[in-house]
This record gives structure tokens, C-alpha cells and sequence, in this order.
């Protein structure tokens, strides 16, 4: 297996600037277009992310395609360099040239696409709506915007668990095979042990910056399996600010208090590095730590013993854009390359779970060779993405000041930086 990472860093002034074009693009109030009647068929352009082993996987199925498809050939390269993925895509929708497909699509700035006017809905096609719910089960719906369409159709996820480093799990007297991780509180306790021990500084150090997509590394995986797999907002209501939000709140806000994490930044791998014994990571880590670390994974910690755990999703997604003249093909391209062989590839190539519905069943023999995969694919129908909602990156930098202003940087009660951050919320999400 390859190394394979999954893209984690996003620029906020880059998608924050999305927001200035929305009016120079000229695209509709609603947002997003429709396929015609009669899409038409023949050579497309399609991007994929600069990821090595992603970029083996695109190559591979583009060869497959166009051996079969001769009139109908997809030309095919890696983003444009750029700050960041969403900047560059932003810019080519303003220009109207994006390609036909992008296969790196960030969730969280869909909307901002969508509005500008950017996107095709997937469900325009016929059997669209269909073919994705079908594949993806469940987890469809989450990544259904606000109008009832699909801009995107789910992808590949990466879903987070605790890695944590058994030399020193047994160092601090802690069973590195059985480790006490399955609760919130198991997970308080141990982290006091960790560090108290002197086995090492950090229990744990997800990234304390301001960003506003650092919460899906601290905060938002172990809402998630607070509150039974609730997103950040339902039904256009911030749900955060609840018994079980403000609960993972003050837990997070014990480990900094008791420096149990460091509020600084760590500019390296601080779980590679032995600088935190427990890191928040998916499975495109298996290769990233390799024989680095001697490490055991275990699900995000619940609220009671013996519940089920959900987690964030962190998935990369796969859009057509309306610049893309031969939007048949696309849709036909787009189908092809999420199929149950490409999927496998994609699995295999890259260790990144495709959001199937029947992934654990479909591709058993794969989890069964690989089993260090085996909990991530258990966890895929378990995990949680970001909210399609108007103002999306904007909602999250709300939540992430709300969280470094009580629970990092304590200058606020939990209780007031959360029933502030919904308020505000609550009008973001309402706005179209």
C-alpha cells in the first residue's frame, strides 16, 4: 500500500473570498444548474487531487474508459496549483472554465459553488437521484443541499479514530491492548494517567489554530458520537448547543486546563514525533505511521459504555460543473468511476473507504487480507459530515471562535460562546 494522505487543510481566505465572486459570476438565486434533456456526448476534461496514490487511481480508471470509449475520451490532469483546491475551483467557475469533473470536491464549500452557480444537480439526470442513494445508502441525505438536489455525489470518506502509541500506553501502566478508551470519562482519565505518569507531555494534541476546519479534529468527531451522529446543524438548526455539546465542550476544556494538550501549534507530526501519545486521525494514516510508530486504533470515545460510535466523515466528494459542455458523458464518466470495480481500485490503491452502502460486505476478502482497515470500513456507515448549508465555511469559523474563546483560550463561559455561536448560526444558515 502506498502512502495515502487525506487532504486536511483547506484555505479560509480562500474559500472566505468565494464569497466576493458570487456576484461577478453571474450566477442564478437558486444556484447550480440542470442537465438538459438531451446531454450531449463526447471528449470531457476531469481534475483529480495531487494525491500520489489518488493520482494512480485517476490515471488507471481514465486508461480503462477511454480503451472502451474512443469517441468519448476523458483528458485528465491534477489541480491547478493554487493556495488551496477551493480557491482554484472558485476561479475557474468565475471564468467558466472548469473541467467537467473534479474528484476532489471539498463538501463544505458545495454551497459557495452551488450558489455561484458552478454545479450541475446530479438528480437532473435521469435515475440520478436513484444511482446515488442506491450506492451510498444512508449516508446520501447528508450530502443533499437545502433544495432537496445532489451538487455532489459522495465519494470517498476518510473516517477518524484514536490512534494511540502502545510503547507508551505501556509505559504509563496502561494496557496497550485493551486500552481505556471506550468513554468520554475513560478517555479523561486516561490522558491524566498519560501525562501524570511521565510518560509523556501531550496526551493529545489535535491543532488548537483558529481555523474554521480544525473543529472536525477535536470537537466534531466526539459530538458526533455524543449525540448519536448528529451533525453540526439539522434541518437548518444548530444543534451544538446542547446537554451533549457543551459535555464534550467541558471535557476539552479539562484537558487544556490540566495541560493535558498543548494550546500551542506543533508544526510537525506530534504523535510520529512521541510529543502526544493519542492522535485523531483516518485510515489514510495506517501507511503514514507505518513501522514509525508502534500504534493500536480504537473507536471515538461515547457519552455511555456499550453505545454505538459515529465519528466525522471527512470525505472528499465528486461534482460536475456547468462549464462542461458534454454533460452526458460526464454523468456516464462519473458513474463509471464510482462502480463497484472502480471503487475496489480505489480502495486498494489508496486505502480511503468509497461510501458504499454494502462496503463491508462487497469487498469482505479486501478487510479480511487488510484488516487494519477493517474498523475504519465499520466506521464509514457511522460517520458524519459536514452540513450542506448557505454560509458554510463562515458557520464553522463562527463555531471555531465560540471553541478556542471557551474551551482553548477560556475567556467566555461554554454556556455563552455556545448560545452566541447558535444565534449566529442559526441567521447563517437561514440566509440563501
Amino acid at each position: 500500500m502506498k502512502r495515502a494522505f487525506a487532504s486536511r487543510t483547506l484555505s479560509i481566505a480562500a474559500i472566505a473570498a468565494m464569497g466576493l465572486s458570487l456576484a461577478a459570476c453571474g450566477g442564478s438565486d437558486s444556484g447550480g444548474t440542470g442537465a438538459s434533456e438531451e446531454a450531449s456526448s463526447g471528449p470531457i476534461d476531469i481534475w483529480y487531487s495531487n494525491n500520489e496514490d489518488e493520482v494512480a487511481w485517476g490515471k488507471q480508471m481514465v486508461s480503462s474508459w477511454n480503451e472502451q470509449h474512443p469517441d468519448q475520451k476523458i483528458s485528465a490532469q491534477q489541480i491547478p496549483a493554487g493556495k488551496s483546491s477551493e480557491e482554484v475551483i472558485a476561479a475557474s467557475i468565475t471564468a467558466g472554465t472548469a473541467p467537467c469533473l473534479i474528484f476532489n470536491t471539498a463538501p463544505v464549500a458545495v454551497p459557495q459553488f452551488q450558489r455561484m452557480g458552478g454545479l450541475v444537480a446530479l438528480d437532473s439526470f435521469e435515475g440520478g437521484a436513484d444511482y446515488i442513494k442506491k450506492r451510498s445508502g444512508e449516508l446520501a441525505s447528508q450530502y443533499q443541499s437545502q433544495d432537496g438536489s445532489f451538487y455532489q455525489i459522495p465519494w470517498k470518506s476518510n473516517p477518524v479514530v484514536l490512534f494511540y502509541n502502545k510503547a507508551i500506553f505501556k509505559e504509563a501502566g496502561l494496557d496497550p491492548e485493551n486500552p481505556p478508551l471506550g468513554t468520554q470519562e475513560e478517555f479523561l482519565e486516561t490522558a491524566r494517567t498519560l501525562v501524570e505518569s511521565g510518560a509523556v507531555d501531550n496526551a493529545v494534541w489535535p491543532s488548537p489554530a483558529s481555523d474554521f476546519f480544525q473543529s472536525w479534529f477535536d470537537f466534531y468527531p466526539f459530538y458526533a458520537a455524543a449525540s448519536g451522529g448528529e451533525q453540526l446543524l439539522e434541518d437548518g438548526e444548530a444543534t451544538f448547543n446542547s446537554d451533549e455539546g457543551k459535555a464534550v465542550a467541558e471535557m476539552w476544556k479539562k484537558i487544556y486546563q490540566e495541560g493535558l494538550s498543548s494550546k500551542e501549534v506543533y508544526t510537525g507530526d506530534s504523535f510520529v514525533d512521541g510529543k502526544a501519545a493519542i492522535a485523531i486521525s483516518g485510515p489514510w494514516a495506517i501507511a503514514a505511521y507505518g513501522d514509525q510508530v508502534n500504534w493500536g486504533t480504537a473507536p471515538i470515545p461515547v457519552t455511555e459504555e456499550g453505545a454505538e460510535s459515529h465519528t466525522f466523515a471527512d470525505a472528499k466528494n465528486i461534482a460536475l460543473y456547468s462549464a462542461c459542455e458534454n454533460k452526458g458523458t460526464a454523468w456516464e464518466v462519473l458513474k463509471y468511476a464510482t462502480s463497484e470495480e472502480q471503487d475496489r481500485n480505489l480502495l486498494e490503491m489508496t486505502g480511503q473507504m468509497p461510501m458504499r452502502a454494502d462496503l463491508t460486505t462487497v469487498y469482505a476478502d479486501y478487510f479480511d487480507e487488510n484488516p487494519a482497515y477493517k474498523q475504519f470500513a465499520e466506521q464509514a456507515n457511522n460517520a458524519v459530515g459536514v452540513p450542506q448549508a448557505p454560509n458554510s465555511v463562515e458557520i464553522w469559523q463562527n463555531f471555531r471562535n465560540a471553541w478556542v474563546g471557551s474551551v482553548i483560550h477560556p475567556n467566555d463561559s461554554i454556556d455563552e460562546a455556545f448560545e452566541k455561536a447558535a444565534t449566529e448560526i442559526n441567521k447563517l444558515a437561514s440566509q440563501q
